[in-house]
């Protein structure tokens, strides 16, 4: 206090220069000239401390209203902020807080727990390389953004081309975006235009799952045991599968103009596609349609015979290695002891290829899915552990 009288007192002089003032007292030019104009305002009781706390709390509720929110939550404690506003309604009336309010009393009681993130598992960090010099190279694969048909119904396009000639194999309106429903679609789509090499995809459910081993769903798992290399797009980078994006900017019309069911707009898509693969030239064909380059440069004699059933492709793991079938829980068992591996793999064979010690590498045919480390083991282990 005695610094501040001080300070003004020197500062208030005719010809006083507050700027070399504030520097000898050690107070900013702010901080001084405010001084100043309190002191000229109310003399020397305005260089008292002032208090900091603000003139209303507009965020402050009524003791009353806080109780009830609390034991409304005790009573329902899996209702969420909308549905205990919904109720404290009925007896609160117009005292009832807003459901923002109603969500910030929980937070500050301890009351809600916020989820923590699943770290991921599997990431992709650099563009795929994908070259695709023939047909049935590289299949690209996803769900392009729903849409209403006229009658309200929800239209979920799964769409599959091949990368080299960009004929479209299917615009299929599914019921939903599991896997069982891909794989339905595929399978028929497999056993008429043949098995692809690769297939590329996004990061996206039902294909991809960065919280599993491999980034495998059970979709994406069958795929690999058909022989079928996975290609991965970056997150977030559609320009990964810039030609399939392509393909959907002009897919655009039926989303603009709906059909009044979705049995219709499954004619208006078989429509889009037979004049997409037959009627429309591409430039990047040299002005030829899909189906023009697709069936001339198929082989005749493709990876595996269309009309006949699926085999499951053997995986060669080499005899160095522990084979371990995969449970319907995700788990492998080594020396008696259950490690997890991935739910995706249910009913399929890794490989388990020792490293150092008792760290172990876990494959899926080609696929790394990353390292386990084996408990400590007896002797009488060791037996099991080779068999």
């Amino acid at each position: 206090m005695s610094s501040k009288i001080a300070f003004v007192e020197e500062a208030s002089q005719r010809g006083a220069n507050v700027s070399a003032i504030c520097r000898k007292h050690g107070i900013s030019r702010q901080s001084g000239y405010k001084y100043l104009e309190r002191f000229k305002k109310l003399g020397y009781a305005g260089l008292e401390e002032q208090s900091r706390r603000p003139a209303g709390v507009p965020l402050a509720t009524a003791e009353d209203v806080v109780v009830a929110v609390i034991a409304v939550r005790d009573k329902h404690p899996t209702f969420g902020a909308s549905k205990l506003t919904v109720i404290l309604r009925r007896t609160l009336g117009a005292k009832t807080p807003n459901e923002r309010t109603v969500h910030r009393i929980l937070e500050r009681v301890g009351a809600i727990r916020r989820r923590k993130r699943k770290p991921r598992v599997s990431i992709v960090e650099h563009a795929p390389s994908v070259i695709a010099t023939k047909p049935n190279d590289v299949w690209t694969i996803d769900f392009k953004g729903w849409w209403r048909a006229g009658d309200g119904s929800r239209c979920e396009p799964l769409t599959i081309r091949d990368a080299h000639s960009r004929f479209v194999f299917t615009v299929q309106l599914l019921p939903n975006t599991r896997s069982e429903a891909v794989r339905a679609v595929m399978l028929s789509l497999f056993r008429k235009y043949g098995v692809p090499a690769a297939i590329q995809c996004d990061n996206g459910s039902p294909f991809i799952s960065s919280q599993s081993r491999g980034g495998l769903t059970k979709l994406s798992a069958w795929w690999v045991s058909l022989g079928i290399r996975i290609v991965r797009s970056r997150p977030g980078c559609p320009q990964d599968n810039g030609g399939h994006e392509r393909m959907h900017r002009d897919m655009l019309e039926l989303e603009a103009d709906p059909s009044a069911s979705k049995a219709l707009q499954q004619r208006a898509c078989d429509r889009w596609r037979q004049v997409f693969n037959h009627v429309r030239p591409h430039a990047a064909l040299a002005n030829k349609t899909p189906a023009e380059v697709y069936f001339a440069k198929k082989s005749p004699t493709d990876r595996r015979p269309h009309k006949h059933a699926l085999r499951i492709v053997a995986a060669a793991y080499p005899l160095t290695w522990q084979k371990r079938a995969v449970g319907c829980n995700g788990n492998i068992r080594i020396g008696g002891i259950d490690y997890f591996v991935s739910t995706a793999l249910a009913d399929y064979t890794v490989g388990i290829e020792p490293i150092e010690g008792l760290r172990h590498r876990v494959w899926f045919y080609d696929l790394d899915l990353g390292e386990i480390e084996l408990a400590t083991v007896t002797a009488s282990q060791v037996e099991k552990l080779a068999s």
